[in-house]
């Protein structure tokens, strides 16, 4: 039990800076190199590293299945959502000035919920897709060897 335990203390302390980091990628990126695609890659990544640290079945207790789907959902309903806001409001699909009175705030409204869309589907795609691969059992069992 005790064999991994420096491991899983650096994975503790480091999880938060890396969530916290994805974090400020995403709410800087529209004012600095960054956004939502690699803000939704940093998150996943403090996942998965949960994931390869303290195994599958308690990144599944802290990430469910059910979850992932709904964020993946979510994401991409944001983002087709503010198209569609912005047609309903006069303009075209991904123009953003309809979105305030004033286009340059409509603008930056518009491009801070659509990177939030993007950042929150890449994250639940990696996530998705590490906890796939992770949970098929390999061919070889580890006895044969």
């Amino acid at each position: 039990m005790y064999h991994h335990l420096i491991l899983r203390v650096v994975s503790k302390l480091l999880i938060p800076p890396i969530l916290l980091f994805g974090l400020y990628v995403q709410f800087h990126g529209d004012f600095g190199p960054g956004g939502g695609f690699q803000a939704g890659v940093i998150v996943a990544v403090g996942f998965i590293l949960y994931g390869l640290v303290f195994g599958l079945d308690a990144m599944r207790r802290v990430a469910p299945p059910h979850v992932v789907r709904r964020m993946l959902a979510f994401g991409v309903l944001l983002y087709a959502g503010v198209g569609i806001a912005n047609m309903l409001l006069g303009g075209e699909f991904l123009n953003y000035s309809t979105l305030a009175s004033n286009p340059k705030d409509g603008q930056h409204y518009g491009i801070i919920i659509i990177e939030l869309g993007v950042g929150i589907t890449v994250a639940a795609v990696m996530i998705a897709v590490f906890t796939a691969f992770g949970s098929r059992t390999p061919s070889i069992k580890d006895t044969d060897w």
